[in-house]
C-alpha cells in the first residue's frame, strides 16, 4: 500500500489504494461521521482544535488518524496548526456517491439530536485557510 506525505504527517492513504472496507469501518463511528459532516459543510480547512466534538483531546486524535488513514481526509500543518479538509475527489472518484449519501445521513443525525445543529458551529475558530485542491 503506498503512502502520501504532506510535510510532517507521513501516512496518507494513496487515492488508488483507498479501500472500501477501510473506508466503512472509519464511517461506522458517529463522531467520525461528524467530523466528515462539518468538514464537508465548511468553507476551509478546518483546525483540528476546532470542531464540535465531544471527546478528549487523545480521542479526537485517534478519530483523526483513523479518518486519515482510510482515505477519508487529507491533513496538513500550517505553522504549528493542523488542517483538515476531505478528500472528496479521491473518494468521488473510487466510491460515485458514497460520500455524499453519509454527508446527507450524518446531516440528518446531526438534526435528530436533541440540542443539536446541523449546521456548522457558529463562530468557528478555523484558520483563514483556501482548501486545498487535492
Amino acid at each position: 500500500m503506498a503512502t502520501e506525505t504532506t510535510g510532517r504527517i507521513n501516512d496518507h492513504v494513496a487515492a488508488e489504494d483507498i479501500a472500501l472496507q477501510g473506508v466503512l469501518e472509519a464511517l461506522v463511528d458517529p463522531v467520525r461521521r461528524s467530523i466528515v459532516r462539518q468538514l464537508a459543510d465548511a468553507e476551509r480547512d478546518i483546525a483540528c482544535g476546532t470542531f464540535d466534538i465531544n471527546v478528549t483531546r487523545s480521542t479526537s486524535a485517534h478519530h483523526f488518524k483513523v479518518l486519515r488513514r482510510a482515505g477519508i481526509i487529507w491533513q496538513h500543518y500550517v505553522g504549528t496548526v493542523k488542517l483538515n479538509s476531505l478528500r472528496r475527489a479521491d473518494l468521488d472518484r473510487a466510491y460515485p456517491g458514497l460520500l455524499d449519501a453519509v454527508i446527507d445521513a450524518a446531516r440528518r443525525e446531526a438534526a435528530a439530536e436533541p440540542g443539536r445543529d446541523a449546521s456548522p458551529a457558529q463562530g468557528r475558530r478555523s484558520p483563514a485557510v483556501i482548501r486545498s485542491s487535492r
